[in-house]
């Protein structure tokens, strides 16, 4: 495996024409793939996150193939990636995810639902008062993490984590007919590993869906 830092390049970065070539997030992030892709039928091996740097669009990933810069837009740092991890070790880390549940209606037909959308509605079915929209990410997004760590070889701790920036997204394919939406929160905080087996996996598939869009990816460092 491999660890990047993919930046954008500031000649390309300030040129109308690229802008106006990737014309919305969607495009960007098909920018991202193909650093990765080297044909159509090529799988998704790869997960990544944007940030900003100096005002630029950066992307850290974590690939099975080095990041092949076909375009030439970007500035490309890359390192092969084997993590060493032990039981009980303490850890920092960073990760943007798209937490949902996943339940089945009447029909038994599964259906995919926001945890801070799905917990609002229980309170309005409890008929219970909104607390802060901050303390409803907080607490959803602490439990669905919690959960993933049951299955993915680490546990968290109460005051530990810290679950915000919940942000809705929409972007639309340039011959979709429907939006794709979903929605972000940001975590940041202290984990424990409590077995290498199953997190140093997880390291690399990253944690819940939409990785195509950005989402998954588990930074981590030693706890200081």
């Amino acid at each position: 495996m491999f660890i990047s830092r993919v930046k954008l390049q500031s000649d390309a970065a300030f040129g109308k024409e690229f802008w106006n070539h990737i014309g919305g997030a969607y495009k960007l992030h098909s920018l991202v793939w193909d650093l990765f892709s080297d044909g159509p039928e090529r799988n998704r091996d790869f997960i990544y996150r944007q940030d900003m740097v100096d005002g630029l669009p950066a992307f850290y990933c974590i690939s099975a193939r080095e990041p092949n810069n076909r375009c030439g837009v970007w500035h490309v740092e890359t390192k092969p990636y084997a993590p060493v991890i032990k039981k009980d070790q303490r850890l920092a880390f960073m990760l943007r995810a798209n937490p949902i549940q996943t339940k089945r209606d009447d029909q038994k037909k599964q259906h995919r639902h926001d945890v801070v959308m799905e917990a609002k509605t229980l309170l309005k079915q409890r008929q219970e008062p909104y607390p802060p929209e901050p303390e409803i990410v907080q607490q959803a997004g602490f439990v669905w993490l919690a959960m993933k760590g049951e299955s993915n070889g680490f546990s968290l701790r109460e005051g530990e984590v810290r679950a915000d920036g919940y942000t809705q997204h929409r972007f639309v394919k340039p011959k979709g007919k429907h939006p794709i939406t979903l929605s972000t929160i940001e975590f940041t905080g202290l984990l424990t590993v409590t077995d290498p087996d199953l997190f140093v996996p997880a390291l690399f598939r990253g944690l819940g869906p939409a990785k195509g869009f950005g989402c998954g990816l588990l930074m981590v460092r030693p706890a200081r």
